[in-house]
């Protein structure tokens, strides 16, 4: 097992960026294809606290669902409300996010991967 984790989605292009990177650089990682496998309330929550982020950090607010279902900030949601509904819908959470250990970060750029490296 890699001591890098990246959570990502085979098709999108970012993510595709962020491997050809690391692939490039001869990194190790294991990828989670968060879309097909979900995550789970506390592993959303385990992400955040990772990353020192808060749940909007993560939102994806030019995904359509997002105003579908008043997550819009202004909305009155709650952090809670927000970390339910990523993991019921896992396309509203930004990607690729990338772990090593104890970090993790947004990777967008996908250069920014390269921090955890140090």
């Amino acid at each position: 097992m890699a001591d890098l984790t990246i959570y990502t989605v085979p098709r999108c292009s970012t993510c595709q960026k962020l491997h050809a990177l690391l692939d490039e650089r001869g990194v190790a990682y294991d990828a989670i294809a968060y879309h097909d496998v979900g995550l789970s309330e506390p592993e959303i929550r385990e992400l955040l606290a990772k990353a020192d982020a808060g749940p909007r950090d993560l939102l994806r607010t030019r995904e359509p669902l997002v105003a579908e279902l008043g997550l819009l900030d202004g909305a009155g949601v709650s952090d809670d409300e927000l970390i339910a509904r990523m993991a019921e819908h896992p396309r509203l959470m930004q990607r690729p996010v990338v772990v090593r250990g104890d970090r993790a970060l947004l990777a967008r750029p996908v250069e920014r991967a390269l921090e955890l490296l140090d």
